[in-house]
């Protein structure tokens, strides 16, 4: 069930990306709720429900990006500032969750501060002065991630591939809200959906499967 689910879910993203390109707003609001409904149901199917804290706040976090996706459909500012707001609930989930993976201050974690710290301010100060209103809140939301991707390397629970599935689902959404930050502030184009896209479910996939 699970590998039928991911699959589903990279065929939504392939329709998806086709409405990207051609602009078909009917094909968007059909496939990307699929693609993130798919990601839910992975985890529920993995387990989330009879996970404990750790599954219950995972498909928390899962349902509350699901919500972003679909918020994000539309191209408003006020859309956006909800999506964005779903997606940091998102993201606070998914640090408790890793916190209570029992957390340890090991070097990677020291090293991963500072580099989000240095990505985080050369995001905002290439942003900046396009965000006008939305500044603060874009910074709030940067801080929120930079935080979640120092939250999952911090994870100490579980074997080493474990650990690595965590980081590579955080660091991958993260990432992957680069493009969408390009696409709302920099420049509208189907390229950074073309790579974002494919990266946020791919990662959203490697989260709903940790559970």
């Amino acid at each position: 069930m699970s590998v039928l689910l991911a699959v589903f879910c990279l065929g939504a993203v392939a329709a998806l990306l086709v409405a990207e390109h051609q602009d078909r707003r009917a094909l968007k609001w059909l496939a990307k709720p699929a693609a993130s409904a798919a990601f839910v149901a992975l985890a529920v199917s993995e387990g989330a429900l009879q996970g404990g804290v750790f599954g219950a706040l995972m498909l928390a976090g899962l349902i509350a990006c699901a919500a972003g996706d679909v918020l994000l459909i539309s191209r408003g500012e006020r859309w956006f500032l909800a999506g964005m707001g779903a997606f940091a609930l998102g993201h606070g989930a998914y640090i408790a969750a890793f916190l209570t993976q029992s957390p340890e201050p090991k070097p990677l974690v020291f090293v991963t501060v500072i580099g989000m710290v240095a990505v985080g301010a050369a995001v905002m100060r290439t942003l900046w002065g396009k965000l006008g209103p939305m500044g603060a809140p874009v910074a709030i939301y940067v801080t929120i991630i930079s935080i979640m991707v120092v939250a999952s390397v911090a994870a100490g629970e579980g074997d080493g591939l474990y650990r690595w599935q965590l980081i590579a689902g955080a660091v991958g959404f993260a990432a992957s809200d680069i493009a969408v930050a390009r696409d709302q502030f920099i420049a509208r184009a189907f390229i950074n959906r073309l790579w974002g896209l494919p990266l946020y479910y791919a990662s959203q996939l490697t989260l709903a499967a940790s559970v």
